[in-house]
């Protein structure tokens, strides 16, 4: 795929801590507007590659990369950028749920409000816009105004994903984003995510290969912090061009 083509272009990086390698010379181009599953066993450098696109990796003391990343052709890392404006962008949804320890409406809210969109009419219709497209709003559109907290597990997760689209950014990074959640809860971020590609990017690392499967346009496949193979969800369940990435997706090993 053409460089130019591409939402984000992750091209030879490597990532340390201190002085342990993380990523291996990753080149990888994401396409706009479609689902990017990177799979492998832990330890593959999954978290860190996502962690990368936004530079959340630099949060971690020590951490150094090397190569270059580009969002819509740019640098993320040009002395002009702005982190926290690269954040709203490229959003983050992590494994664990966290949501604010406030109502449901204001861990929507909080990110507009900060970033100045204050007014009530406005987060109100952000709200609903962004707890719509995380399959959220019929459940709680009676109860905007209860703890966050009284939320399910699974419920608790869906807000986080509201708080990031409240931001409405252009990117969406999910580090597992299902790892402790029911088959029902898990379904409906799966639905929403297939929804979302049609405005946004995602890339997530799923947390099994089988929610890759289902929800994926490209699948790409990690192991011991190097890319081994990148492609279309078909080629990479049906006929992988490595051994290795058949040993993963079959249960052989990870």
């Amino acid at each position: 795929m053409c460089a130019d083509a591409a939402k984000i272009a992750v091209n030879n990086v490597d990532v340390f801590y201190r002085e342990k390698q993380a990523l291996f010379g990753i080149n990888l181009h994401i396409r706009p507007h479609s689902i990017l599953s990177v799979i492998g066993p832990a330890g593959s450098g999954l978290t860190t590659l996502l962690r990368s696109v936004n530079r959340l990796c630099e949060l971690t003391p020590g951490v150094r990369t090397q190569g270059e990343i580009l969002l819509d052709g740019k640098s993320i890392h040009a002395p002009a950028v702005d982190v926290t404006e690269l954040r709203r962008r490229v959003g983050m949804v992590f494994d664990v749920p966290a949501p604010l320890p406030m109502s449901i409406f204001d861990n929507v809210a909080y990110g507009p409000r900060l970033n100045g969109r204050g007014r009530k009419g406005a987060l109100m219709e952000l709200a609903e816009k962004s707890l719509r497209a995380a399959a959220l709003w019929d459940d709680v559109k009676d109860r905007l105004r209860e703890p966050a907290m009284s939320l399910s597990g699974g419920q608790q997760q869906r807000l986080c994903i509201a708080r990031v689209l409240a931001l409405e950014p252009e990117v969406i990074l999910l580090d597992r984003p299902c790892s402790g959640l029911d088959p029902i809860s898990t379904a409906k971020i799966e639905e929403s995510l297939m929804q979302l590609r049609e405005t946004l990017t995602v890339v997530i690392a799923p947390h099994n290969v089988q929610q890759a499967g289902r929800i994926s346009d490209r699948v790409a496949f990690m192991l011991s912090g190097s890319l081994i193979e990148e492609n279309t969800a078909e080629v990479i369940f049906t006929n992988p061009a490595d051994s290795r990435t058949n040993d993963y997706i079959t249960g052989r090993f990870g």
